[in-house]
């Protein structure tokens, strides 16, 4: 098929390249950059985990024999589910011909496969198997191929016809590499996942809106200890602009709190787990990340029936204030040990009463949500190092790099935050600096950190009881004009405080990066730097505020000029017809 250059536009990204169409028919937002660099480097770290994990095992089995105890989520687990499934792996993924083929009759894993050699037992680590599910221009896809070492095929599938044959011609354009690595198919992601059980190290799941109607399948796609990376951009319906909704699409109530994308991000692996748990797996957050205009996490994705068990022990449900910032959890479950043995039982509750203790309004009750740790700091640091060791290969190096830092610097064990200025604004009082407040919760015996979420957002161990004496403390010496009695503010101010606090500075009161001055929040490089309009709609004047006024009369001009042409060529096809 003949390709007109003429009206395409060549995007270069990382190492790859891409032809984009001047009519809006493939899918591509610039935005999403950061999205892929740090999914690139996710995907790094987590080869060389695999390595890692691989060599330890095969170290621990030469020295022990065949034979390895089965621990419940440890590499031994995983390694062990893998050679339970071994004997549907024919094929290494390495081979490149016949992809069609190929992807309906092998079965993949991340496991070796095994050859006996002097008594010991040794295996080669195959590489990755990646599945893009929603590829749309493939560039993703490539940048995957092309630029992350060690990698093996990549699958990049999607529903319309017009993507997978832009997939196709930019493939070709990237060369040989891309050539052997990446295959297209034009499917539909669910239908193939679920007929591909357990075949891939990785799978990419970055779809326009919802996530909710791929995790079944994706779940059950991903080979024990693999990794599902997962983008969810309807922000309005997780973030509680349409409650009713994404209980529908999630199974969670949202709360508006200032907290809400962090929120979102809990209620995203929440729904992830529950897919997990129907087929006896069960997932590992490492990094979960709330940027631009959509959250993105990466799981490890793990089978264990016994470990299953302890899902009610990481959800939450959250009660609310409608008064002031006070939030609780509820945790679902709780165990109880005996000697040896480990009953699940239901959690205990009401852990509040009918009205606030603060105020003395109601609560709203949301949820329920992911309350266990979101990132494994271990990977974190792993991923920033890495990050920061090949600052030429990430296009949105400065981003990436400042959300890492914040994160690597988060409270892991601490769900949901705090907001200084609503605290500030339920009292009508001045704010005090967040060093101010962080020194007093400092020296009041509790831990407290900034969030990756929100500048203004402080996490924090302290129960809400000691935040209100700090701030009672503080409205004594910066005393605020008289409000209602029946006011919130005015119903905090009115006890005593119990905890005296002390606003001398701490040491700890300012983070290493904050100290060095490492930029953590940095402003959008460009104008409109958000959504983009869905693949396929046609571009009109009404679509300024999404794309530009520029991009937006590039666009209207170039139809223009296309009507203009059609125009003429029908003028012309009529007189020749009237002549003859």
């Amino acid at each position: 098929m003949s390709v007109d250059l003429n009206d395409y536009t060549i995007i270069k990204e990382g190492e790859a390249e891409i032809l984009m169409h001047a009519k809006n028919e493939v899918f591509y937002n610039k935005t999403q950059v950061n999205n892929r660099d740090m999914s690139i480097a996710v995907l790094r770290t987590f080869i060389s985990r695999q390595k890692q994990e691989h060599e330890a095992l095969l170290s621990k089995r030469n020295k022990s024999g065949p034979k390895v105890p089965e621990k419940n989520g440890s590499i031994s687990d995983v390694e062990d589910k893998h050679n339970e499934s071994d004997m549907n792996n024919e094929k290494s993924n390495e081979e490149c011909e016949g992809p069609e083929e190929k992807s309906q009759e092998e079965k993949f894993t991340t496991s070796e496969e095994p050859v006996k050699t002097e008594g010991k037992v040794r295996g080669e680590l195959k590489p990755p198997r990646v599945l893009e599910a929603l590829s749309a221009s493939g560039l993703r896809a490539l940048r995957y191929a092309r630029e992350v070492e060690g990698i093996g095929q990549v699958v990049a599938l999607d529903n319309d016809k017009g993507a997978v044959e832009a997939c196709q011609r930019n493939i070709k354009l990237n060369g040989s590499v891309a050539c052997s690595k990446v295959e297209s198919h034009l499917a539909d992601a669910r239908v193939y996942m679920l007929t591909h059980p357990k075949e891939f190290d990785v799978v990419d799941l970055d779809p326009y809106g919802s996530p909710s109607v791929f995790l079944d399948s994706a779940v059950q796609s991903v080979v024990d200890g693999g990794m599902l990376m997962c983008t969810a951009t309807d922000m309005a319906v997780l973030c509680g602009g349409n409650g009713e909704v994404c209980y529908s699409k999630y199974g969670s109530y949202p709360l508006r709190g200032k907290y809400c994308h962090e929120m979102a991000l809990r209620i995203l692996l929440a729904c992830i787990e529950s897919h997990a748990n129907r087929y006896k797996r069960y997932i590992v957050p490492v990094l979960s990340v709330q940027m631009d205009f959509y959250v993105r996490v990466f799981v490890r994705v793990y089978s264990s029936a016994s470990a299953m068990k302890n899902t009610p022990l990481k959800l939450s449900y959250v009660y609310q204030c409608t008064g002031c910032d006070s939030f609780h959890l509820q945790p679902i479950g709780r165990t109880v040990s005996k000697n040896t043995s480990v009953r699940y039982l239901p959690g205990f509750a009401p852990v509040v009463p009918q009205e606030c203790s603060d105020c003395g309004k109601k609560f709203n009750m949301g949820g329920p949500i992911w309350s266990a740790p979101i990132h494994d700091q271990e990977w974190v640091t792993a991923i920033l190092a890495d990050v920061k060791s090949m600052k030429d290969g990430y296009p949105a190096y400065e981003r990436i790099s400042a959300v890492l830092t914040t994160i690597s610097e988060e409270l892991p064990d601490v769900p949901l935050f705090l907001s200084l200025h609503n605290l500030c604004a339920t009292l009508k009082c001045t704010s005090p600096s967040a060093v101010i407040f962080r020194s007093a919760v400092i020296n009041a015996g509790y831990r407290i950190s900034g969030t990756h979420v929100n500048p203004l957002g402080l996490k924090s161990d302290a129960p809400m009881d000691v935040i209100w004496d700090i701030m009672r403390c503080w409205v004594k010496n910066h005393p605020v004009k008289a409000q209602p009695s029946d006011q919130p503010g005015s119903v905090i101010l009115a006890k005593e405080p119990v905890l005296q606090a002390n606003f001398a500075r701490a040491v700890a009161s300012l983070s290493k990066a904050q100290a060095k001055k490492v930029a953590r929040f940095l402003p959008n490089p460009e104008r409109h730097w958000g959504p983009k309009l869905r693949a396929g709609r046609q571009i009109t004047s009404k679509h300024i505020s999404l794309l530009g006024e520029e991009a937006v009369n590039g666009c209207l001009n170039h139809q223009d000029s296309e009507r203009d042409a059609k125009r003429q060529k029908t003028e012309k096809t009529e007189d020749a017809t009237s002549i003859s």
